[in-house]
């Protein structure tokens, strides 16, 4: 069955190409809905840096360097994001899909090891996400390449008069990151959504997201499928400068555990044709989020 899931979501993304290419790319769009005369291609360089304890007794700190290749069509995009990724903390949290979740209840497991207090760093022998330690879970830092996203993006529906700008998306995660280091589940994700926009009144815009993900189980522990979503606003400043803040949600992967539930606040600037800078910062509202996140970065189209 996961298989054939796979292997529909790579036809999704191959049709996706086609039908999305057939002229190169005057007026593709960002997630805020605005038209540019842009170039074929995006790189792109977003850090991330994220703190928390996910209610567990131990803080986890996370560092997520993406480096992102997309690729621009008249009607979509497809993206290549590759990460490297540094986790200090007990091994209860796993990035997955550059989203960092708890993956325990005991927040035992993961990259904790043996020797602790953060030395050894890229070099900790693991336990795999799901396994519980007979003993108190020590410190350590685990790093190293982290699970490489394809991901691709089509839009059904250009915004015209009552009716919004609507794209499917579709996602595939593969077990690139060592799970034996806790930096990853050493299993496939897919995943499956929708994105919403439309101007409001002003310079107001508004954001709806709308995404499943079919989770890939370890075999130490037993994960459930992921439901998200996001509700935002968006204020030009100029016509280049976008300030927007979200609601984001996503079902917790543990039963019982809480739901990761955060406050979103982003900046984009676009200071060239060809050079964008953006900034945001997460504010953790439940357990099951990080206390905060910081991310600044830049892109390039040519």
């Amino acid at each position: 069955m996961y298989a054939r899931r796979r292997r529909a979501l790579i036809w999704f993304l191959g049709l996706l190409t086609i039908v999305a290419s057939p002229i190169v790319v005057e007026g593709a769009q960002d997630k805020d809905g605005a038209k540019d005369t842009i170039e074929n291609w995006q790189l792109g360089f977003t850090p991330y840096y994220s703190s928390g304890d996910y209610g567990t007794a131990s803080t986890t700190t996370i560092t997520y360097l993406p480096l992102s290749i997309r690729r621009l069509f008249d009607n979509g995009d497809i993206t290549l994001v590759i990460p490297y990724i540094s986790i200090t903390g007990s091994g209860a949290v796993t990035v997955l899909s550059g989203v960092p979740n708890r993956t325990s209840g005991s927040g035992a497991t993961g990259s904790g090891s043996s020797g602790g207090g953060g030395q050894g760093q890229g070099q900790g022998k693991g336990k795999k996400p799901g396994t519980v330690s007979p003993t108190d879970p020590t410190e350590s830092t685990d790093s190293g390449l982290g699970d490489i996203i394809l991901r691709g993006r089509y839009y059904l529906l250009d915004e015209r008069g009552p009716f919004p700008t609507l794209a499917v998306t579709g996602r595939i995660k593969f077990p690139t990151a060592d799970a034996d280091r806790g930096l990853g589940t050493g299993k496939f994700d897919e995943g499956l959504g929708l994105e919403v926009t439309k101007k409001l009144i002003g310079n107001w815009i508004g954001f709806l997201d709308l995404g499943y993900t079919f989770i890939g189980d370890p075999p130490t522990a037993n994960l459930r499928n992921q439901w998200n979503y996001d509700l935002g606003l968006g204020y030009y400043f100029t016509k280049d400068f976008l300030g927007s803040f979200y609601y984001e949600e996503w079902r917790a992967l543990v039963e019982g555990l809480s739901n990761p539930r955060d406050l979103l606040f982003a900046m984009n600037y676009k200071a060239t044709s060809i050079l964008r800078f953006n900034a945001s910062l997460l504010v953790g509202l439940s357990d099951g989020a990080p206390d905060y996140g910081l991310t600044g970065g830049l892109s390039f189209r040519f």
